[in-house]
């Protein structure tokens, strides 16, 4: 499985089947005026965590998609997807609505893939963990200010306690959304000094025994 992040929430995950077959998925594709170029990609499923112009720009997609965007159980090309309402706020959702946590199944890979969207809740809920099941890699908000800051995000790192940590959604060059950066995250783990890497590429027996934290560049 290869992963790629290219800012925000923006990921393009490549998975194959048994028969060989790529499987190509994006996963909320943001708009130009966040003042980061948005990326040319094309996908197989297309999700979007909730319709905000930072999260949902289809427009930049190509292919003939398969579109999720609200909460439930869905299998596109071996591929199980589960939908998990959450909130974008500590407030219920008074504050900035609804969200959808994913999870990514590669059934043929034996991987499993967590994106907790613009997760706003000071805590997953026993329901939510239990929706969510093992996870061996999270993609996780931590710039706090519309999403989850860093010591949130922690805290949730430790309910989930997946194999390998992918922080997102942080204070970037050229982005016009004033968040945090990524570093008071990083010092939580002791990983200040982690280097970036362009892409992770993983395969089941690969998958670390504790947690890790992997720091992509967009």
């Amino acid at each position: 499985m290869d992963i790629k992040w290219f800012g925000q929430a923006c990921f393009f995950i490549k998975t194959k089947t048994r028969k060989n077959e790529e499987v190509k998925i994006v996963i909320d594709p943001f708009s130009k005026e966040i003042g980061l170029k948005p990326p040319s990609l094309e996908a197989d499923i297309l999700l979007i965590t909730h319709h905000h112009y930072d999260h949902n720009n289809t427009e930049a997609v190509s292919g003939d998609y398969f579109l999720i965007d609200q909460p439930g159980e869905y299998e596109v090309k071996n591929i199980f997807i589960k939908g998990i309402q959450s909130f974008h706020d500590s407030q219920q959702g008074k504050e900035r609505g609804f969200n959808t946590i994913y999870v990514i199944e590669a059934y043929d890979e034996e991987l499993r893939v967590c994106h907790l969207g613009d997760l706003g809740q000071k805590e997953l809920t026993p329901e939510q963990l239990e929706a969510l099941g093992e996870i061996d890699i999270l993609l996780i908000p931590v710039g706090g200010v519309y999403t989850i800051d860093a010591k949130t995000a922690h805290k949730i790192v430790t309910q989930i306690e997946p194999k390998i940590v992918i922080p997102m959604h942080y204070a970037l060059p050229k982005l016009k959304i004033q968040l945090d950066g990524v570093k008071p995250f990083l010092k939580l783990f002791a990983q200040e000094k982690i280097e970036p890497q362009a892409r992770l590429t993983i395969k089941r027996e690969k998958l670390p025994q504790e947690i890790q934290i992997v720091l992509l560049k967009p």
